[in-house]
């Protein structure tokens, strides 16, 4: 026999719900502290306090969403507005507009962001917390009719639809359109909820307040039924609550409720899952979510969840994706999207500000709770706040969403929820959204009496992302920019540590930027040269040449990345050196993909010659990895300008921030200077990847640093060139290399025994060269030395060049050197005893007149 959830409070206090059939199996009863309502209509399908599979609580919104566009027909569906009330309703809102296919959602929201106007606020006034702030970032969302009743093109004025879980007096919901109405009048409300709960009484209300306003005001639910309360229900609740609380406390002091015991919660064993959340889509509808936004988060979902299963293994029954108060949808999306890719039963909840009594009898709707502190730094001050049914829930694993304003010093020390989790189940996984803040906005600060070094930050097991043991995360710091919003690439294959400048003019023409530079007046990372546009003849050069390197490419990518994986652990961090090491790093990525069935996180950083790496990125790193993880990775050395470079910024950024960990060394896929001891080879041949620019490395420029353009809170910046995607080779470039791992594992395997065994010890042998060539040509300076392939080229793209040194008898690596070098005009110079295929020469006195007047180079200054 199935017991209904609410009979413990119908028995005891008289509560009789009374309904269509499907009311009981829908609603549940509890009682809260709570001066203004004591009894607690708990709904079985909103996934707050009871957990349910994503599936189904998706669908009860969905659907409803689908009900209300067959009331609107299409026209007006598509100018309808939906807005849902937090924190409760905040998913089930957000499922709504999905179900009406093209509106843009907001929901109302208690987190203030300073820098957003407010478009409005109200007071719910049965809540326990009632102050509700409409925040959109754009401030037409919400916008009504405008006196056009029905639109300039005759279609319907725009319809605000509005939802909550239950219409029980209507007050709420009444109480904001009159606020609303006001400001923004229109002619057609929509009101959604679950359930309709009004009293005889309340029913007749409706008709009354639509024509007291002027305007149609429709009802649409899934379910309808009353409450019947006897007199003086809500002192007898009251007093029951007060009496179940003290008979909990006498009974196990430390606990209420199913909550654990502080003094003996588990040690805060978690493991961070990284969800490569998709780039430019909000964490939820705070700000509004558009069709647009919806658009990217579609698609990006089944690699979420695959990320979440990889890192739950095989052997888990049963898993609960748990929310976080106002963040209901992104976890119930990413839910029900796990449900459809694993074989185990999938639930989902989440956690609430709302106090409500737990009793542990099958008659009552919230069994245990847990108690914990809130972990956002709330604008109304510190506070308990709860998770319903998940203690005693027989979760094999529990999978915690937040969004990174709540993945805070709070959420993992000792009494935080993670620990609080611990006892209930053997794996905590957390998986962080960020929270996103529209521009011109500022991100909330974390409490300010946060201790970071309190932080739960022991890890069990690694995730197949990554180990994190540090949970600094500076809060102004965005998310990872992925593509395709940023770069050609696919968001899984990289994240950018760089923030986006691709609206400004930063291109200056060669021969400016080369005067400017040598005279002192900028560094080269101040500005951009004008992408190379090659001729037919070059991009032909180019084909050829990755036809035929890309096995000795593919060769060079498989010994580098198992020299790293013996060396520095099965689960690394690559982070490549935007933008030349970007796609080895991608490349390494694949590699471990394709050959040990591993997804690897990847991103890239910018490091600038003489201003070192980006602090900042280092920063988001620590807090998302743990530093050790973490290896650098390059397309090749020089003479080893970088690899100093970086070590110097490393030490430097340990004193400065007192973050330890990271491993200066560089692994590269070239190494013929012998800066490095993890390489692919130490061979000087050509990588295609250094023949081009942005055209084969995602379309990102060089990074740039600024200090009109690049604050001490922000990522350095670099541009995306959409405008170039006619002629991008990037994924052409790695998927022929790709093609050919299968080729050379065999020889990797051998290669790598090789070297592990042997001295790898660097020899900087090319750095003693580039000094001797610098003395010898009279130019003084290394700076203007650029040895190897992959440099060169970059002379000739990029710089003025003066001449091209080629090591004599070399073929066909050096047939692109060559074409270049006759385009601009640059004598080559065969020369022996060279350690390199070839060195490019900057004109070391270069001033415009250097130049003819075409702009070639000329002998001498």
């Amino acid at each position: 026999m199935v017991v209904w959830s609410g009979s413990w409070v119908a028995e005891r206090l008289g509560v009789e719900l009374v309904g269509d059939g499907e009311l009981r199996g829908l609603l549940g009863l509890a009682l809260r502290r709570n001066p203004k309502r004591a009894h607690l209509l708990v709904s079985n399908v909103l996934g707050k306090h009871v957990p349910q599979r994503p599936s189904v609580v998706y669908g009860a919104g969905f659907e409803l969403g689908r009900r209300v566009r067959e009331l609107l027909g299409e026209a007006g569906a598509r100018r309808a507005v939906v807005l849902g009330y937090a924190e409760t309703a905040t998913g089930l809102g957000h499922a709504v507009a999905d179900g009406l296919g093209t509106a843009p959602y907001l929901h109302s929201t208690r987190r203030p962001v300073e820098g957003v106007a407010r478009a409005g606020g109200f007071e719910e006034s049965h809540s326990h917390a009632t102050s509700h702030l409409l925040l959109p970032e754009d401030p037409d969302l919400l916008a009504g009719d405008a006196g056009d009743v029905d639109g300039v093109d005759g279609s319907p004025g725009a319809t605000l639809v509005l939802v909550d879980d239950e219409f029980s007096t209507g007050n709420t919901v009444l109480n904001t359109i009159r606020a609303l109405h006001e400001r923004y009048p229109r002619k057609r409300y929509v009101i959604v909820a679950l359930v309709d709960m009004r009293s005889p009484a309340d029913r007749g209300r409706l008709a009354e307040f639509a024509e007291e306003i002027g305007a149609q005001v429709d009802l649409v639910a899934r379910n309808t039924g009353t409450v019947h309360l006897p007199e003086g229900v809500l002192e007898k609740g009251q007093a029951l609550v007060a009496e179940q609380e003290a008979a909990q406390a006498a009974a196990e002091p430390g606990r209420t409720g199913g909550s654990a015991d502080p003094q003996r919660a588990l040690p805060g064993h978690h493991t961070r899952i990284d969800l490569q959340w998709p780039a430019g889509v909000p964490d939820g509808g705070r700000h509004g979510f558009t069709p647009a936004h919806r658009a990217l988060l579609e698609p990006a979902l089944p690699a979420m969840a695959d990320r979440i299963a990889q890192a739950l293994g095989e052997h888990t029954r049963r898993v609960l994706v748990l929310g976080f108060e106002e963040l209901m949808y992104a976890p119930l999306r990413l839910g029900a999207a796990l449900e459809e890719c694993i074989g185990a039963e999938v639930r989902y909840s989440t956690t609430t500000r709302s106090p409500v009594l737990a009793v542990d009898d099958p008659g009552y709707a919230i069994r245990t709770r847990l108690v914990f502190p809130a972990h956002d730094a709330p604008a109304d001050g510190p506070g308990e706040r709860y998770a319903y049914n998940v203690a005693g829930g027989g979760f094999d694993a529990v999978v915690l969403v937040v969004d990174s304003t709540a993945d805070t010093p709070a959420l993992h020390d000792h009494h935080g929820l993670v620990r609080q989790l611990a006892p209930h189940t053997a794996h905590v996984l957390l998986a962080v959204v960020p929270s996103y803040v529209p521009p011109g906005a500022t991100a909330p600060e974390p409490s300010p009496t946060a201790s970071y070094a309190s932080a739960g930050t022991t890890v069990a097991e690694p995730s197949p992302s990554h180990t994190p043991q540090r949970q600094e995360e500076p809060s102004m710091l965005p998310e990872p920019l992925r593509g395709p919003a940023f770069s050609s690439y696919a968001p899984d294959e990289v994240g950018w540590l760089l923030q986006d400048l691709s609206d400004t003019q930063l291109e200056a023409p060669t021969e400016e930027r080369e005067e400017a530079i040598q005279s002192g007046g900028a560094h080269y990372a101040e500005s951009l040269p004008v992408e190379y546009q090659p001729s037919e003849e070059y991009q032909d050069l180019f084909k050829a040449a990755l036809d035929l390197s890309a096995a000795r490419i593919a060769r060079a990518v498989g010994t580098v990345t198992e020299t790293v994986l013996a060396e520095r652990g099965p689960r690394p961090v690559f982070v490549s050196l935007a933008r030349a090491g970007t796609p080895v790093g991608v490349l390494m990525r694949r590699w471990v993909q394709l050959r040990r069935g591993v997804e690897l996180p990847h991103y890239a950083v910018s490091i600038v010659r003489g201003r070192g790496i980006d602090a900042n990125a280092l920063r988001w790193l620590a807090a998302h990895h743990d530093p050790a993880d973490v290896v650098f990775v390059d397309g090749w050395t020089g003479k080893g300008a970088i690899t100093r470079e970086l070590a110097a910024a490393i030490a430097e950024f340990e004193e400065s921030d007192g973050i330890a960990g990271f491993n200066p060394e560089i692994a590269v896929l070239a190494d013929p200077g012998g800066c490095v001891r993890t390489y692919g080879t130490r061979e000087d041949f050509l990588i295609p990847s250094a023949c081009l620019n942005s055209t084969v490395s995602g379309l990102i420029s060089r990074t740039v640093l600024r200090s009109d353009l690049v604050g001490p809170d922000d990522f350095h910046g670099a541009k995306f060139y959409r405008e170039l995607a006619a002629s991008d080779v990037s994924g052409h470039f790695l998927d022929t290399v790709t093609d050919r791992f299968g080729d050379v594992a065999t020889a990797v395997d051998a290669e790598v025994k090789e070297l592990l065994a042997a001295d790898r010890a660097p020899t900087w042998e090319g750095w003693s060269a580039v000094e001797r060539i610098s003395e010898e040509y009279g130019i003084h300076d290394v700076n203007l030395v650029k040895p190897g392939v992959g440099e060169t080229t970059r002379v000739l793209l990029r710089r003025v060049p003066w001449k091209i040194l080629a090591k004599r008898g070399a073929g066909a690596d050096l047939e692109h050197i060559r074409l270049l070098a006759q385009q601009r005009g640059v004598p080559v110079e065969e020369v022996d005893e060279l350690p390199y295929t070839c060195v490019g020469l900057i004109h070391p006195k270069y001033t415009r007149g250097a130049t003819g007047a075409d702009g070639r180079a000329v002998e001498s200054a």
